[in-house]
């Protein structure tokens, strides 16, 4: 079983309202998902599925975090910078010496796909080490114009 790198890519600087969340479990989550959500409904994006930018927003934010909270040390930061060029995702933990690791040829049934899955969400996507923190990070789009940018 092979593993592809994760880019080692210095933050995107990011304007914009910043939204934060520490975590310490798992458990955390829900409630951390339902607060984007909220804070996504404030600035007038739909919470509903069908709006397909914001929903892969909380993939990537669930998928970041979990991750950090699975094979990082707490605490986890998630921040979430809505600027008006995309969202900057930034997760991070105390586990610098661990570098993100997306696997490859996993059957997806077995899991650990997270970082294939937001890579592809992603417009850019990244890791670096500030200090005794590891940030792992994506930018995701908007629109559904910018998504078609990003898969492509």
């Amino acid at each position: 079983m092979g593993r592809l790198a994760w880019p080692l890519r210095p933050l995107p600087d990011g304007r914009g309202e910043i939204w934060r969340w520490r975590l310490g479990a798992l458990a955390e989550l829900p409630p951390a998902r339902a607060s984007l959500r909220s804070h996504l409904g404030r600035l007038g994006i739909p919470g509903d599925p069908d709006d397909e930018c914001s929903e892969q927003l909380v993939l990537a934010f669930d998928e970041l975090a979990s991750n950090a909270l699975r094979h990082g040390e707490s605490p986890v930061v998630a921040t979430v910078v809505a600027g008006s060029g995309g969202w900057l995702l930034d997760v991070s933990d105390r586990a610098p010496g661990t570098m993100p690791a997306p696997v490859v040829d996993r059957d997806p049934a077995q899991g650990g796909m997270g970082l294939q899955l937001v890579a592809r969400l992603s417009v850019a996507h990244g890791w670096y080490v500030d200090e005794d923190c590891k940030h792992v990070w994506a930018c995701l789009p908007t629109n559904s114009d910018e998504q078609t940018l990003a898969i492509a």
